[in-house]
């Protein structure tokens, strides 16, 4: 298992380095960047953009920048903002909190309520939890994730008026754990809608697959209840596949999360994201990128640790 994962770690290193060049490299290339918001209606001379070309160290080539900004991420360095020249790292720092408390309180809800509807879909087939599976994983698929934003708003925000829609806390700032929870309803409501559908269709399906095994009919040969068979057996039997999917499915939640923060104005990361974008702050979309790539990297490596660790079966040392 340690040379497996050492050597999974060591494949992971150069799909890093690889990533950082990628998105520097669009990045930098791409139309637009600060110096033409400059000159977009603001006056500036072409002597004020120079200086800020050289200030930002944007006059020289690309592979010395390159290097530069990689020098700097090896050393935790990221940068100043292009906007308000703070670092980037310290920006991200005070979004990962919010980002991690909304990503993880939606997937913690999606996967409290598909594994015992997904158990209970296989092991009552055409029943009524079988339907509501199959619904809900209808709408977790078929509707986009800004649709469901809007739809949260107007039911639960503007018709109802039960639910704030915008913001972490009312006053701007912490004031009472019943306040952050009032505004963490919906956001999250709507991370957990996006993500159960394919956790609920994966533990149907694998306990569906783990029922035709030979030791489900031993286990009931030998006269336990179909809710043992189910929990102890059945469901531990499809453990694999499932906590692949949860794992495997965190890069869709992270990019679905940009919208949803974006929609109800969440201060995490994704809506830093939005804003470097659009704002043409390619130092703070680099940096957040990173990060986000770098999280789905450990994730893998995650995922790895967790197969050795639910299935003695699987044996790193000869893989």
């Amino acid at each position: 298992m340690g040379r497996y994962f050492r050597r999974r770690l060591l494949t992971a290193i150069p799909v890093f380095f690889g990533i950082t060049i990628l998105v520097f490299c669009m990045l930098n290339l791409a139309q637009g960047s600060i110096l033409d918001l400059m000159g977009e209606g603001s006056g500036a001379t072409d002597a004020d953009r120079s200086a800020l070309a050289a200030s930002l160290g944007l006059d020289q080539p690309l592979p010395q920048r390159y290097l530069s900004w990689l020098g700097g991420l090896l050393r935790g360095d990221l940068g100043n903002s292009y906007a308000n020249g703070k670092p980037v790292a310290g920006l991200i720092a005070q979004r990962v909190g919010p980002s991690l408390l909304l990503t993880g309180t939606g997937v913690a809800l999606a996967v409290a309520i598909a594994l015992p509807l997904g158990v209970l879909a296989a092991a009552q087939p055409r029943s009524g939890w079988d339907r509501t599976a199959s619904a809900l994983s209808l709408i977790s698929f078929g509707v986009p994730g800004f649709f469901l934003c809007l739809a949260g708003i107007f039911l639960f925000s503007v018709t109802l008026g039960w639910l704030p829609a915008n913001g972490m806390y009312a006053a701007g700032r912490f004031s009472g754990l019943a306040d952050l929870l009032r505004h963490l309803i919906l956001p999250a409501g709507v991370v957990c809608l996006s993500s159960v559908g394919e956790l609920v269709k994966q533990t149907r399906a694998a306990c569906l697959e783990t029922l035709g095994e030979d030791y489900i009919r031993t286990a009931r040969a030998k006269g336990l209840t179909e809710r043992a068979v189910m929990v102890r057996h059945a469901f531990r039997g499809s453990l694999i596949p499932v906590l692949t999917t949860i794992l495997s499915h965190i890069p869709h939640i992270l990019g679905g999360s940009v919208v949803v923060e974006q929609v109800f104005g969440w201060p995490g990361m994704g809506s830093l994201l939005f804003s470097g974008i659009s704002g043409r702050d390619y130092t703070v979309v680099m940096g957040v990128t990173v990060v986000i790539a770098l999280t789905v990297l450990l994730t893998n490596l995650l995922l790895d640790l967790v197969y050795g660790l639910v299935d003695p079966r699987v044996r790193y040392g000869k893989g």
